[in-house]
């Protein structure tokens, strides 16, 4: 970024995928859409340096059951990052709302409580149309966010031996 303030430290996006382990969950609902959001998904990952063997995908029915396996995956402690990926339809009930609110909500308390940096890519769409439009973005985008968080992450992971011995030495 070329707007920063002298002396400030700033951390920059890292964007290298390389020796990172990605779970994917994608929701079979809306399947044409899902598949795509994965697909664009993966190629970006892929891209990024994110080793094939470490690309992990899990499906479920739909966006309702995604944070159940994504706190399955997060409970592993094998991942650097996940990524929720799914497309709610507006339909004529209530039901859309339901389903986009509690899936959102239900990943991102996945996330802060894991620690684990999730990218939601569940689109939320009112037809067909819009989804076609937003699916190939929406999966490349997630795969950055993710690999862009994970590093985030490790970054501003304090070093256990240094925070031990600070303690230590303080007693």
């Amino acid at each position: 970024m070329s707007n920063h303030i002298p002396g400030v430290q700033v951390l920059e996006a890292d964007l290298n995928g390389e020796g990172m382990r990605i779970g994917i969950v994608q929701a079979r609902f809306n399947q044409e859409h899902g598949d795509t959001l994965t697909e664009f998904c993966i190629r970006e990952l892929l891209q990024l340096g994110v080793d094939q063997q470490d690309i992990h995908l899990v499906t479920v029915p739909g966006a309702l059951e995604i944070p159940f396996a994504l706190q399955r995956l997060a409970e592993t402690e094998t991942f650097d990052g996940l990524v929720a990926l799914g497309a709610v339809i507006r339909g004529e009930t209530y039901h859309f709302e339901l389903v986009a609110n509690e899936s959102a909500a239900g990943i991102n308390r996945v996330c802060l409580e894991s620690g684990l940096p999730i990218a939601n890519g569940v689109v939320t769409c009112d037809n067909d149309e819009q989804a076609n439009a937003r699916t190939a973005i929406k999966g490349a985008d997630c795969a950055r966010a993710v690999v862009e968080m994970a590093n985030l992450s490790l970054a501003l992971t304090p070093d256990l031996d240094i925070e031990m011995h600070h303690i230590e030495e303080t007693k």
